[in-house]
């Protein structure tokens, strides 16, 4: 089986960031989920690292390749998804 993980990079009170984390969790995928409001290094790495200023940021790794991207993008979620069904 190989590794995969599954980041999003969330605030309180953020739209968009639950109906992400809801489309991972349905699908039975389980995203690691960082609160940026309280997590000072995750808001520096998503803003200075990957240069994203919009919640969620979403971080999909596996076999040591990743894809990131930031807001509600069902499209990219939805391919997620299909990449781990397949296994």
């Amino acid at each position: 089986m190989s590794a995969m993980t599954i980041t999003v990079y969330t605030k309180p009170g953020c739209g968009p960031c639950k109906l992400t984390v809801r489309k991972f969790e349905s699908a039975g995928l389980n995203p690691q989920i960082v609160d940026i409001t309280t997590n000072s290094e995750a808001l520096d790495y998503i803003s200075d690292e990957l240069g994203y200023a919009q919640a969620p940021v979403v971080v999909y790794e596996k076999d040591g390749s990743e894809d990131h991207w930031s807001g509600l993008q069902p499209d990219k979620i939805n391919k997620v998804i299909e990449l781990e069904k397949t296994h």
